[in-house]
């Protein structure tokens, strides 16, 4: 009879509360072995490579604009004529509106702003997280737009990459822009599998915005704490695939295209001045 009790209760409390049977799943067995040397994989690849990835960003970037400012001048002009009155105000509808990409590339445009939009509000998402920025409610489970922005991101990339395939753009693309597109669009798809995840189902991934503001407040405070602490779930592994893959992106960022993001507002002032 007491062990029927005690498998009752067990019972209950796993009914009750699936969320902390999923942690205890991960945190609370005891691990050995292949086990413990993924364990020390996933943190490498969680905090280490998170700092050492974004200051290689950075100082690559540093370095690459110093560059482009120290080498020679062209010897002929990249004015574009008529000149604008404003200048300024020209040079950024060139980079934020890109006319010339709307007026032969109508659908092409079309994906681009969406792209752009959505990373824009990815990016406010992401710094949303922080504790010290709150855009949407501090006791919201979910991160902005949920899962929405990543269905922005992801659909123009599919696009991209598939534009790739026809020509023109064929005979001018060369592997790197396939890597690099397939790169951007599997960190978006398992964004978008957290997202939808922690969203649209009953339980989600176990993984709230609050405990990935753990996380992020973890890493802007440098303190090296296991992630695995405040990421609670078996679902922890689509987070290290995630930041895995942006990491890579990080690194890699500096010799791709998409450093023209650093470059378009500068250049496109030096053509309209």
């Amino acid at each position: 009879m007491r062990l029927q009790a005690i498998l009752l209760s067990a019972a209950t409390a796993v009914a009750a509360s699936p969320d902390a049977t999923a942690a205890a799943t991960v945190n609370n067995i005891p691990r050995s072995g292949l086990a413990l040397f993924f364990d020390k994989i996933e943190y490498i690849i969680m905090v280490p490579m998170v700092y050492a990835a974004l200051l290689f960003c950075l100082v690559a970037i540093i370095l690459r604009i110093i560059s482009i400012f120290r080498s020679p001048r062209q010897p002929y002009s990249l004015r574009i004529f008529p000149s604008s009155k404003r200048p300024g105000l020209t040079a950024l509808s060139d980079t934020f509106t890109m006319p010339q990409v709307r007026k032969h590339q109508p659908l092409f445009w079309v994906f681009l702003m969406l792209f752009h939009t959505a990373f824009l509000l990815l990016v406010l998402g992401h710094l949303d997280i922080l504790p010290q920025i709150s855009i949407l409610s501090e006791t919201s489970r979910h991160m902005l737009g949920g899962g929405i922005v990543g269905v922005g991101v992801t659909l123009p990339l599919f696009y991209f990459l598939l534009r790739r395939f026809r020509s023109p753009n064929r005979e001018i693309t060369v592997p790197a822009d396939y890597l690099l597109l397939v790169l951007i669009l599997f960190l978006c798809l398992f964004g978008d599998l957290m997202s939808w995840g922690n969203s649209w189902t009953a339980n989600g991934f176990v993984m709230t915005k609050q405990d990935f503001a753990l996380y992020f407040s973890g890493l802007a405070r440098f303190t090296f704490a296991d992630p695995r602490l405040v990421l609670p779930g078996s679902h922890y592994h689509f987070a290290v695939i995630h930041v895995l893959l942006a990491n890579v992106f990080f690194l890699v960022l500096p010799f791709s295209k998409i450093v023209h993001a650093f470059l378009a507002m500068p250049i496109n002032l030096l053509r309209r001045k």
